[in-house]
């Protein structure tokens, strides 16, 4: 595997167990919070962030957008501990799939179902993005919204 590959699969793992030490510091009745009416609640995004990893790889194997409708309507986690595992579940399913793919694999292009073409290397990336970015909403929501500050650094 490529030392890319490794360094950005390390920043996920990063984000990922930040993202826990968060979580521990929730309640299951936090899950319900939903900062403003027409946007994700606190459970939702942890859903969401939670399957990150997992979606984003069956896009970066160019899944179609019915595999991924099945792949969605098959998610449901019923507290902050089915949230925490699926992290590292997805994850791990992520990083034995990276770990695999040659050099020449990494830079094979691929399209996503709504047309966007990035090599799987730049998905890779895509992911690191994603997952960073999801993570300090949910930060950015329960400091502002709930005054709870998880005391966390966010960055090592």
């Amino acid at each position: 595997m490529s030392t890319y590959c490794k360094s950005a699969l390390n920043q996920i793992e990063i984000a990922l167990k930040t993202t826990a030490k968060i979580i521990d510091t929730l309640e299951d009745a936090d899950l319900q919070k939903r900062p403003s009416y027409n946007k994700r609640s606190i459970g939702e995004l942890l859903e969401h962030i939670a399957i990150i990893c997992k979606a984003d790889l069956l896009i970066s194997n160019g899944a179609t957008q019915e595999e991924m409708n099945e792949f969605y309507s098959g998610i449901s986690y019923k507290d902050l501990k089915d949230i925490k595992d699926a992290l590292v579940v997805n994850y791990n399913s992520l990083k034995e799939n990276y770990m695999k793919f040659t050099e020449t694999e990494l830079q094979e292009n691929i399209t996503s179902y709504w047309g966007v073409t990035y090599t799987r290397y730049e998905w890779l990336l895509e992911i690191l993005a994603h997952v960073y970015h999801h993570r300090g909403q949910l930060h950015t929501m329960i400091v502002h919204s709930y005054g709870k500050d998880p005391n966390i650094l966010l960055f090592e």
